[in-house]
């Protein structure tokens, strides 16, 4: 019902599914994803989640491995752009009158926005931030120890090294750490609508009415200009691309070796970025209640995994990991459940907290958000600012962003609907329904 196998033709070296309810809406989307089946070493098939629309090379929502190769154009721009869940002590009924008050001390402590900028960082210090991720930058006086189990791949990736990004890189990198950026990034004050399994629910610490607060948002310029240089550097390597967009190096080579580090560095520095908004976060939120951590995932990656027991580089481009019970890469505190999901809703719909399954369908995959259904520049051709600010001022969520563009970019009619994805990967078993949140306040960019 929902799986829509694409037969391997022309140049395609393997089949691609499409997991959607609807091909009609997704047409260039799906020539992209038969692009990337034509590509030499992909293994098994090519895969697009129920969230796919058209992207840089690999259509967002795009899943697939190769046994050899690694492109920029399948993990993308905002290289682990990714989520991060935070959980309070805090019942609804208490905190409903700081909501719109709390929203804006966080936007006055948070920078957000484009070029926004934090705390310069010296090459010593961002070295060991982007080399150790989360981890150094816990030790800098950004968070807890115990806050590594809960981030996905305990908030380090490596090989790591400085030596392979550029001085652009670092520059645009130094004094972005701890900022929100724009776009479809957000923080959300978010209230636990719905509990759909109590058991899982107990061990992720979720409750009903309960306030989270959850962080979009990942490697800012630094992970930009990385898969920039790459990009660059891969673009005339190879003369049969079924599209100059799909440059890549192969894994084993020189060029795959350095962009495969300068891409972890970016990594770290994404964990690290959320790392510190987290911090921000509980200095204001200390007067109410202490702050945990739920989980914090990685969408926009690729990383080296053992599927049917080979050893692949999976590409996931505006998708997420979904590890099932008992695999060795999941924290202890979680290993009896599968590996948190979190895919973000707009600001004006719900968000989800799924687990992962032990469904190896699509590399163990599941979908990263809603997916769009209107570019940019369709949205603010089409929808009209006073009219998306009263419909969310209708559902009650407070808005605070530094530009009424991307109010109307990233409204909620721009988004496909949050609830149907869900349903597609629920139904299919890559990831199961835990709780559902939905906004209270939202900071944009």
């Amino acid at each position: 019902m929902y799986i829509h196998k694409i037969k391997k033709t022309g140049n395609m070296k393997v089949d691609a599914f499409v997991l959607t309810d609807n091909l009609l809406e997704i047409s260039e989307a799906i020539e992209q994803l038969k692009n990337v089946a034509s590509l030499p070493t992909i293994v098994k098939a090519a895969y697009a989640m129920p969230d796919i629309h058209w992207g840089y090379g690999f259509p967002i929502g795009g899943v697939a491995a190769f046994s050899n190769l690694i492109s920029p154009g399948g993990v993308g721009f905002d290289i682990n752009c990714g989520v991060r869940l935070l959980k309070t002590q805090i019942d609804y009924n208490d905190f409903k009158k700081y909501i719109e008050s709390t929203i804006k001390e966080l936007y006055n402590v948070i920078p957000v926005g484009v070029g926004a900028t934090s705390k310069k960082f010296d090459k010593k210090s961002l070295k060991k931030i982007i080399e150790e991720g989360a981890k150094r930058t816990i030790e800098m006086g950004y968070g807890l120890s115990e806050d590594l189990e809960y981030i996905e791949d305990f908030g380090r990736i490596s090989p790591a090294s400085m030596e392979d990004i550029s001085k652009t890189a670092y520059e645009r990198g130094r004094e972005e750490l701890g900022t929100l950026g724009a776009g479809n990034h957000f923080i959300e004050i978010q209230k636990v609508e719905e509990i759909y399994d109590e058991k899982k629910a107990n061990i992720l610490g979720l409750y009903k009415n309960q306030i989270v607060i959850m962080i979009h948002t990942g490697s800012r310029g630094f992970g930009h200009q990385i898969a920039t240089d790459y990009i660059k550097l891969m673009r005339n390597l190879h003369n049969d691309l079924p599209d100059k967009q799909l440059a890549y190096a192969y894994f084993d080579s020189d060029l795959g070796q350095k962009y495969f580090s300068a891409m972890n560095c970016a990594a770290n520095y994404a964990f690290s970025n959320r790392q510190i908004i987290t911090h921000y976060i509980r200095k204001v939120f200390s007067k109410y209640s202490k702050v945990e951590i739920v989980y914090d995932v990685a969408h926009n990656i690729a990383k080296v995994e053992k599927h049917d027991n080979q050893k692949v580089i999976v590409h996931r481009k505006g998708a997420t990991r979904a590890f099932g019970p008992y695999h060795p890469d999941i924290s202890e505190k979680y290993k009896s459940i599968g590996q948190p999901v979190l895919i973000p809703g707009d600001m004006g719909t719900a968000s989800y907290v799924m687990v992962g399954t032990n469904e190896n369908f699509a590399f163990s995959s599941t979908a990263h958000g809603a997916g769009r259904v209107l570019g940019r520049r369709q949205a603010l051709k089409k929808l009209n600012l006073n009219q998306v600010l009263s419909n969310l001022q209708k559902r009650g969520i407070i808005v605070k962003s530094k530009s009424k563009k991307t109010i109307l970019e990233e409204a909620p009619d721009a988004y496909k609907k949050i609830d149907r994805v869900v349903e597609i990967v629920d139904r299919l078993n890559l990831s199961k329904k835990v709780a559902k949140l939905i906004p209270l306040g939202v900071i944009k960019g």
